[in-house]
């Protein structure tokens, strides 16, 4: 088991109380992450991406006596670096170096973190990359990436959580340094801090951690509270216009299920039984792909999981006091991309109203039992999920799930079901070629019969029958189409 360490230590009487976890190990690694409880969801009004832009400031620019290059310089015989990641309510800086370079490697990183360069030409630099990552990285090279990004933005629209962490164009056009150094006094804050580390460190390291980010301001700005996103009284979809050769669809709604409250374990265990990703035991999958050879991707998922194109376990630190269920289905050609969603939503309503039998149960509890596990395999993986389980009040991830699932029946994960999942009220987002035809064709009741280039099994022809009759439920009104160059504007 792993033994976690919080400790609330004090640096003098003067300073507030530095939340840290610790991990100590015999390996040579030493791993850092350094955690603010701050980020998208604390941009300014009329300023969305600040909080991103303020974090590669500091992870990709100079210090006050280095320039970025001499940084890189100095840690590629180290061979290391220092990484980032903003989400809505955390911001991460992380690095791993070996015992014999920790000295020389937390000088770098101590310096990037409390005495940054704020020079201009970094701050021009790393503004045209978040632009460029949103013109074409995000809205030009990753169809499935962008539509689950407008769905969360869609759901949440007029909450701190309804806008893309990397920014709006027209927001980071704007921005100037000062407001990053704003941002960063307002927010690098002791009491907005997890200092986390792990490995082979020198138990005395502890103490230096705690001189250094003990210099932090003691303040804190107001974190913006958890907003309910607006109801979704009537399933609706958002189809984005692009130049595209396929179709993508992300599918969701709000759950009030995160780490901390009751439904979580059993929500793993139905999205180990639906979708889980890059796991071809889903049922979405084994429905879609392996029966029908409809595309190539079936997943769920009851937390964010960005960069799912390059993954296969989530990322740790992207804590949230709110998640969506989402489908995501990637990519389906155009002619059958309406049966495509029928048959989606055909088998969610399934789920929902037939829940998992004994067998299903079983074999998807014992997945997640194992599965748990993977995701702790190194000790900075380790670490982060520690801080996320401080975050949330938990006790270590790998035993408070597996406490869970030892207890957990099939009545728990159905009710379960019933209690947190729906197959009506969805909001759906696809991007598309010739959105206009496509919202046509969700609005028809028409059938959309699927055709095959190899005979397929009577029972599966026969359920398609049932499939391209299925009613989607959107109005024309519940439709409406985007042009891809007004995505994140």
């Amino acid at each position: 088991m792993i033994k976690v360490l919080a400790v609330l230590l004090l640096a003098s009487s003067a300073f507030a109380q530095i939340r840290m976890v610790t991990l100590p190990g015999k390996g040579p690694l030493v791993s850092f992450r350094i955690v603010f409880l701050t980020g998208a969801a604390s941009d300014p009004e009329g300023k969305a991406g600040l909080a991103d832009l303020t974090a590669s400031m500091l992870a990709q620019g100079g210090t006050k006596d280095l320039t970025y290059k001499q940084i890189v310089d100095a840690m590629y015989p180290m061979a290391t670096s220092v990484s980032y990641q903003v989400d809505k309510e955390m911001t991460t800086f992380s690095g791993t170096t070996h015992v014999d370079n920790l000295d020389a490697f937390y000088k770098l990183f101590r310096s990037m973190l409390l005495e940054p360069g704020w020079r201009e030409d970094d701050f021009k630099r790393l503004k045209d990359d978040a632009i460029n990552y949103l013109r074409v990285g995000l809205r030009g090279n990753n169809d499935e990436e962008l539509g689950k990004e407008v769905l969360y933005n869609v759901i949440y629209e007029g909450t701190p959580f309804g806008h893309e962490s990397a920014g709006d164009l027209s927001a980071l056009e704007k921005m100037t340094i000062d407001d990053v150094k704003q941002f960063y006094l307002d927010h690098y804050t002791r009491r907005d801090l997890i200092v986390g580390i792990a490995g082979g460190y020198p138990h005395a390291f502890v103490a230096q951690l705690t001189k250094d980010f003990g210099k932090l301001p003691d303040t804190r700005v107001s974190r913006p509270r958890p907003s309910q996103p607006k109801p979704i009284p009537h399933s609706r979809a958002l189809l984005v216009d692009k130049n595209t050769r396929s179709v993508a669809y992300s599918i969701g709604f709000p759950i009030t299920v995160t780490r901390k409250t009751p439904g979580y374990p059993e929500l793993l265990v139905v999205q180990a039984y639906f979708g889980q990703h890059r796991i071809s035991m889903g049922r979405l999958y084994q429905r879609m792909r392996e029966l029908r050879g409809l595309n190539y991707g079936d997943y769920a998922y009851i937390e964010y999981f960005p960069r799912g194109m390059y993954q296969l376990e989530p990322s740790p630190n992207l804590a949230r006091q709110q998640q969506i269920f989402q489908i995501w289905i990637r990519p389906v050609e155009p002619p059958t991309a309406k049966f495509a969603l029928r048959l989606a939503l055909y088998e969610l309503d399934k789920l929902v109203k037939q829940g998992l039998s004994e067998e299903e149960f079983e074999r998807s509890r014992d997945f997640v039992s194992k599965y748990v596990t993977l995701l702790t395999k190194t000790k900075n993986a380790q670490l982060g999920y520690a801080i996320d389980s401080a975050y949330y009040g938990i006790p270590d991830y790998v035993t408070y799930i597996r406490s869970a699932l030892a207890k957990m029946t099939r009545e728990d994960v159905n009710r379960a079901i019933r209690s947190h999942l729906r197959s009506d009220r969805l909001q759906i987002v696809a991007v598309t070629k010739n959105a206009e035809d496509l919202k046509n064709r969700l609005v028809s009741d028409a059938p959309s019969p699927m055709t095959y280039n190899s005979a397929k099994p009577p029972e599966i022809l026969e359920e398609d029958k049932i499939v391209e009759n299925w009613k989607l439920n959107l109005r024309p009104e519940d439709v409406r189409i985007i042009p891809v160059d007004q995505v994140f504007e």
